[in-house]
């Protein structure tokens, strides 16, 4: 019996030529944090946590107010739009349906995840409700991000960007839902809204 030697390809790349593509695939690997060697998904997720997190504590939102779930609805949806324009672009970049190099997925469902927040006030002055949030967030969406639970598997067959960018969302609905569920029992069980 003759044993041969594998031969592994690199996946065929298309160089980016406009303005609009490299744009694109700036956005698509969510800052280049798609090329993580380790866990690209999850380097991608914890991008935009941190953007989030530093968001709040420089200002640029109230997490507990009101107004800021309208504005974060707004933010959501064009982070999600944008996402499946650039995920389209890169699939021809990188030659491959939802390539791991694309985290801009990662980037909309990790956002949507925190969405909720606003929908506890009376956690406002707790002085690290705010960090535990986005660890609590982070946390569940990687976990609904891998697992896929109903439906999410099922958009991964849409065609092109928004087949790579829609379950994403769809986990990051579960993931917003998971915590505002946990944090409002935390609120009953402990009383922490006194």
């Amino acid at each position: 019996m003759r044993l041969t030697k594998a031969v592994v390809y690199d996946r065929p790349r298309v160089p980016p030529k406009t303005f609009g593509d490299y744009i694109a695939l700036v956005w698509a690997t969510g800052f280049f944090s798609g090329f993580s060697p380790i866990a690209p998904g999850t380097a991608g997720s914890a991008v935009m946590a941190g953007l989030y997190y530093a968001g709040g504590k420089l200002g640029f939102f109230q997490p507990f107010a009101l107004d800021t779930l309208i504005w974060g609805l707004v933010v959501c949806a064009a982070v999600s739009y944008s996402g499946i324009w650039a995920a389209e672009r890169a699939e021809r970049f990188f030659g491959a349906k939802d390539p791991k190099e694309v985290v801009v997925d990662e980037f909309a469902g990790q956002l949507i995840a925190y969405l909720f927040l606003p929908l506890l006030p009376m956690l406002a002055h707790i002085p690290w409700a705010f960090e535990a949030w986005v660890i609590g967030g982070f946390g569940l969406f990687r976990l609904c991000d891998v697992i896929k639970p109903y439906p999410a598997q099922h958009f991964e067959a849409l065609r092109g960007g928004l087949g790579t960018v829609a379950d994403d969302i769809v986990a990051g609905v579960q993931a917003s839902l998971l915590l505002l569920f946990f944090a409002k029992g935390l609120v009953l069980w402990f009383g922490l809204a006194v």
